[in-house]
């Protein structure tokens, strides 16, 4: 026990009239060892309130830590169904983007229920998209009947005029309106004849191969009639392509034909060149032809449009051109002067760009 201690309480006892004896040491020495028990485990209890104290911080932080995450995560998700609101009610979005600071639940809710629009959405387009495959295709087929049932008539009007024109019977004024009913009869097949092209680009099987354009294109000009004072030239070696060669070969045929058919010039020329452009191949067909005007430049890849009233010109060929162009993710556009010539530039990409 403390010497201190032992003094203090012995001169306690001794001014109270107790006399001090040695048994009474035992006590007090009990009473230290007590005092002593109490002190470790209060200093234990300290220690360990210490550590729960440092186990509390931790998991405080980490508490914090979340709930900061999950504020994010909140502000992240008010912030797209802020958007939503803005795409889907552009006159309102402002209004709506203020309505947006939810809580969590409310913000699940406004989730759930976009979530559920959006399904209704999916399940009325994947509606819209079947029926529309289904009147494409009745379109498509009603197209072949249609043409079919106009050829026959056409086929007909042909023989009969073919035969009144060899019997010999017809001569003069009459004649010449057989040799324009021919005319118009061949016209008016051509007609039907670039019609069901035009509705054919999309409907080839899409059956995609390697197609060297240097063979292609060489075919194509040998099998062509041109005539003698016109030169068509390929400048540069064509890359392969992959695709449809049925497509790439009405793609080509259409834009030479163009421009042999609209040079008025005692030497015209046809060139043909390519370049690599890195992620896309540039091509073009120029000619030194009549040219066209700027008011032009975006009627004639319209259907039936022509530069001029030739009842000999269908007016659907660079509506085929276009539309195969599109078809494979390209750009079209020309460059002209009058009676300079036209250049008719068009890109594809590039096959795995």
């Amino acid at each position: 026990m403390n010497a201190l201690l032992k003094r203090q309480l012995r001169k306690h006892l001794q001014n109270q009239g107790v006399d001090y004896k040695e048994d009474l040491d035992v006590f007090l020495n009990a009473v230290s060892s007590s005092y002593t028990n109490y002190e470790e485990q209060l200093a234990m209890v300290q220690r360990a309130m210490a550590l729960s104290s440092d186990e509390l911080y931790e998991a405080n932080e980490s508490l914090r830590k979340e709930t900061n995450q999950q504020k994010e995560i909140i502000k992240s998700l008010t912030n797209t169904i802020a958007q939503l609101y803005k795409h889907s009610n552009p006159e309102d979005s402002n209004q709506k983007i203020e309505e947006t600071n939810l809580d969590a639940l409310e913000l699940a809710r406004v989730i759930d229920n976009q979530t559920r629009e959006i399904i209704e959405s999916n399940r009325q387009r994947d509606i819209l998209l079947a029926q529309l495959e289904k009147q494409n295709k009745e379109l498509n087929d009603y197209a072949h009947i249609v043409s079919h049932d106009l050829k026959s008539p056409l086929n007909n009007i042909n023989a009969l005029t073919n035969f009144l024109i060899e019997d010999g019977d017809v001569r003069g004024d009459g004649a010449e309106n057989l040799d324009l009913i021919l005319e118009h009869v061949e016209h008016m097949h051509d007609l039907i004849q670039g019609i069901l092209e035009y509705s054919a680009i999309d409907k080839v099987e899409d059956e995609a191969y390697a197609i060297n354009l240097n063979k292609l294109v060489a075919r194509l000009i040998e099998t062509m009639h041109i005539p003698a004072h016109i030169e068509v030239s390929i400048l540069n070696q064509l890359p392969l392509v992959y695709g449809n060669s049925f497509r790439f070969q009405q793609l080509f045929q259409n834009l030479i034909q163009n421009a042999i058919r609209y040079n008025d010039k005692a030497q015209g020329f046809v060139k043909i060149d390519f370049k690599d452009l890195g992620t896309r191949y540039q091509f073009s067909i120029a000619d030194n032809g009549n040219g066209i005007a700027p008011s032009y430049h975006d009627k004639i890849f319209q259907v039936f449009q022509t530069l001029d009233n030739d009842s000999k010109h269908k007016g659907i060929g660079l509506s085929i051109v276009l539309k195969i162009i599109k078809y494979y993710d390209g750009e079209i556009w020309l460059e002209s002067e009058l009676q300079q010539g036209t250049s008719f530039f068009f890109t594809l990409p590039k096959p795995n760009a």
